[in-house]
């Protein structure tokens, strides 16, 4: 599977696989079996049956996890909606190379291997209060990258960012997905309060404004989004050609993947919502995608890191699923 255009990537999402359908029964049937009371491990039960849709087996095991970030430069940063100036995204590429971030300590607690993708940080996107932030050709090849970052020997998927500017751009892409008004998608990004957060949703509206006319989700991403989002919108769209469950992290990583919901229906099966952001439209976003969090530790920092936290849960439940005796194993009496 491979992709040129935007018109092309729509028609594979079309065509991308589904869960197991043995595999599900498979799972089910074990987890009715296992010892312990009926719905005893509440989502515990249904995480495991569904990575085993998608891997394909009813006895599953994960231990290949594989962590992305994604970095890009955003022409909006220039308007003031950060707290901090755009060279923050260099310098971070730089730390996260190092293993000096959030991400790289849990990426290493849970297992899971990192890699680090900037993505043109010497070329910022164009500033999408005047027009579209890409053309079709940049933001395919940030949706490429994506596409190929992804290690097809891996068996789960949490994708992060790094990008100044890119609360403002998710904020953007959310409103138009999901319609309201700028307020309503607007929060703190960087810590961003008072006369910067009014800038932050002008900037929000005035976008709306020039992009009244925007089409599907790869279109709204095209003309709102940056390329670290469209790294993780193509890593995303890869993960489900290979039957890799994705975790989704909070909330620019969620509007990304929104744009992939409002291409293709059932686009994100895949995916689940590792955490419940602190940024306050994020709770908004996932009823909209009908996902619900496995965390909610009021965590906003993105790089992935809430999603990479919840992989010691999906863990946790595929461990009890495919370890834990049934009761004939064990010798239990099955009340």
């Amino acid at each position: 599977m491979s992709f040129e255009t935007l018109d092309e990537l729509r028609a594979l999402l079309g065509e991308m696989p589904g869960p197991d359908a043995a595999a599900l029964t498979g799972a089910a049937d074990r987890n009715g079996h296992l010892t312990k009371p009926p719905g005893a491990l509440g989502r515990l039960e249904d995480l495991a049956q569904w990575y085993a849709g998608w891997r394909g087996t009813a006895r599953p095991v994960l231990d290949a996890p594989q962590v992305i970030v994604f970095a890009g430069k955003h022409g909006v940063a220039a308007r003031g909606v950060s707290a901090f100036p755009p060279e923050v995204t260099v310098q971070m590429v730089a730390n996260f190379a190092a293993g000096g971030a959030a991400i790289n300590q849990l990426a290493q607690a849970f297992g899971a291997r990192m890699d680090v993708v900037p993505l043109e940080l010497d070329r910022p996107t164009q500033d999408f209060t005047t027009g579209p932030a890409m053309s079709e050709a940049e933001v395919v090849a940030a949706l490429r990258a994506g596409w190929d970052a992804v290690d097809a020997a891996s068996d789960l998927l949490v994708v992060g960012e790094m990008g100044i500017g890119n609360t403002t751009s998710a904020s953007a892409i959310a409103a138009r997905l999901f319609g309201g008004e700028a307020a309503d998608w607007t929060g703190r990004g960087t810590g961003v309060e008072g006369a910067a957060r009014e800038a932050m949703t002008a900037v929000v509206a005035q976008a709306l404004a020039t992009h009244a006319d925007a089409g599907d989700g790869l279109d709204v991403l095209r003309r709102l989004g940056g390329r670290e989002l469209a790294g993780m919108v193509g890593a995303i769209a890869r993960a489900r050609s290979l039957s890799v469950p994705v975790i989704l992290d909070g909330f620019i990583c969620t509007a990304a993947a929104a744009t992939l919901a409002r291409t293709c229906d059932g686009a994100l099966d895949h995916c689940v919502a590792g955490h419940l952001s602190a940024e306050g439209a994020h709770g908004r976003m996932l009823d909209a995608l009908d996902k619900q969090p496995l965390l909610s530790l009021g965590l906003r920092l993105g790089e992935g890191s809430g999603a990479a936290l919840a992989i010691g849960v999906l863990k946790g439940a595929i461990a009890c699923h495919s370890g834990m005796a049934t009761f004939a194993e064990a010798g239990v009496a099955d009340g």
